[in-house]
């Protein structure tokens, strides 16, 4: 599978990211077969969270052995520094190992948060605390609402190696600057920052729960997915073809195969192909505002 250099990180991330909120729904058996599943088709970065229900605990054994060949990303959405401290701490030791490659704060929204992480009792000072521990390797940041946001936080925090949000022709058809992602893209590259796009396979948001309750999803996905294997190979292909470090699966186990077939066929996307698909989305409802809780 086609590898790119994570910002200055040094780690060259496969072009897929196995999200690993996947676990969540197996047996300790089936997370163990789906992790090499995964491995087998050679993705390297793993990304991980300890809101992803035992997703952690079920990743931990086959992430124990194949430690060398796995970068494990993880997050937290504290915002203070205590917290932040003992989700770092809570996470090696669910996850049984000794450090984090990259640990990424959570799921901004606002500005606010922002200054909050900044602070001298932020989260920010606990993973750079964690870091001097060699408890983390590197600091990175999620945001799924306000590109603003993220280019903001690249302003102010001068050792961001890495930033992940959403990005699928759904968003790009928005040509807003509630959308705009692709300067976050811009700036990233300019500044060498790694980019890890998520969201790649919404097609839209559910609809509400008195319409279709939560129980009745056939997906376990924040949003609903696309699931054909043309459709998550165009969507995968348009996405990597952003300039994207790396494109994260969806968090539903029944798409990874489908995902991963895609990332290891990967061979660009040409610029009609793009166009077409981002024509086609010029009218759906974005998956992003709505879904602001990864």
């Amino acid at each position: 599978m086609e590898t790119r250099p994570l910002g200055t990180t040094g780690h060259d991330s496969t072009v897929a990211t196995f999200g690993t909120i996947a676990l969540n729904w197996l047996e300790q058996e089936g997370a163990n077969q789906m992790v090499e599943h995964v491995l087998d088709h050679g993705v390297n970065h793993f990304d991980v969270a300890p809101t992803y229900g035992d997703a952690e605990l079920k990743l931990g054994p086959k992430l124990r052995q194949y430690r060398e060949d796995i970068f494990l990303g993880c997050k937290t959405q504290e915002r203070d520094y205590d917290g932040a401290a003992d989700k770092i701490d809570r996470s090696l030791d669910r996850l049984g190992i000794d450090t984090i490659d990259l640990y990424q704060i959570h799921g901004l929204e606002y500005e606010s948060e922002l200054d909050e992480i900044m602070g001298d009792d932020g989260a920010l000072a606990a993973v750079r605390d964690a870091m001097d521990d060699g408890k983390i390797e590197h600091l990175g940041l999620t945001s799924h609402g306000d590109p603003d946001l993220i280019l903001s936080a690249i302003d102010r925090i001068d050792d961001l190696e890495t930033v992940m949000f959403p990005l699928n022709p759904v968003v790009v058809a928005k040509d807003d600057g509630e959308h705009d992602y692709e300067a976050v893209l811009e700036r990233a590259e300019e500044e060498d920052i790694g980019t890890l796009g998520i969201k790649a396979f919404a097609k839209g948001s559910w609809p509400p729960t008195d319409e279709l309750p939560e129980a009745d999803r056939p997906y376990a996905n924040w949003y609903e997915p696309v699931d054909t294997p043309e459709t998550i190979r165009d969507r995968f292909d348009f996405a990597a073809s952003q300039g994207l470090s790396t494109v994260v699966s969806p968090g539903d186990p029944k798409l990874v195969t489908m995902v991963m077939n895609a990332a290891s066929r990967y061979d660009g996307m040409d610029e009609a192909a793009q166009r077409s698909l981002v024509e086609e989305a010029r009218h759906d409802d974005s998956p992003v505002p709505e879904q602001l809780h990864h």
